[in-house]
C-alpha cells in the first residue's frame, strides 16, 4: 500500500518570494538541509544531513530535478538508503504554488512510500514537513 504525504500552507507573500526559498540553494540550507540544488530540469543534486541508522538512512538524499515551472510548480526525485549505493526509498517531492489575493497557497505532495521498510522514514518526513513551512515563513518574515 502506497502512503502519500500531503501538506499545505498559506504564506502572506507573493509566489515569487516563496519560490525563492524553494529554489535557492543557500536559502534551502537554512530551512531544510545542506544541498547543491539548482532549479534546472535534469540536474542531479543531494540533500545532506546526519545519518539515522534506525531509519536505514545514511544521511544523503539523492535527487534529480524533474519539473520546474517558475512560481507555480517544482518537483524532484528523493531517494535514500543505508549507504554503499543501495537505494531503499525511491520517492518524489512535488511543490505547487497558487497565487491568491492575500498571498500564496503552497501544496506539498511527497509520494513513493510503498514499501513496508519505508514506514519509519515516511512517519519522520510526514511529521517533519510542516515544521519546514514554519521555518520558511520565519525566514521570509525576518
Amino acid at each position: 500500500m502506497e502512503r502519500i504525504i500531503k501538506h499545505n500552507y498559506f504564506f502572506a507573500h507573493s509566489p515569487e518570494k516563496v519560490w525563492h526559498y524553494l529554489t535557492n540553494s543557500d536559502l534551502m540550507e537554512l530551512w531544510l538541509m545542506k544541498n547543491n540544488f539548482q532549479p534546472v530540469v535534469g540536474t542531479d543534486f543531494q540533500f545532506r544531513t546526519n545519518p539515522v541508522a534506525d531509519l536505514n538512512f545514511d544521511g544523503i538524499f539523492y535527487c534529480t530535478v524533474l519539473e520546474v515551472e517558475p512560481f507555480k510548480k517544482l518537483s524532484y526525485s528523493w531517494k535514500s538508503g543505508p549507504g554503499d549505493g543501495k537505494i531503499t526509498l525511491d520517492s518524489v517531492v512535488v511543490w505547487k504554488l497558487e497565487a491568491t489575493t492575500e498571498g500564496t497557497k503552497v501544496y506539498l505532495e511527497h509520494s513513493g512510500f510503498d514499501k513496508e521498510e519505508n514506514l519509519g522514514i515516511y512517519d519522520a518526513l510526514n511529521n517533519g514537513w510542516p515544521g519546514k513551512f514554519v521555518k520558511i515563513e520565519n525566514l521570509i518574515n525576518a
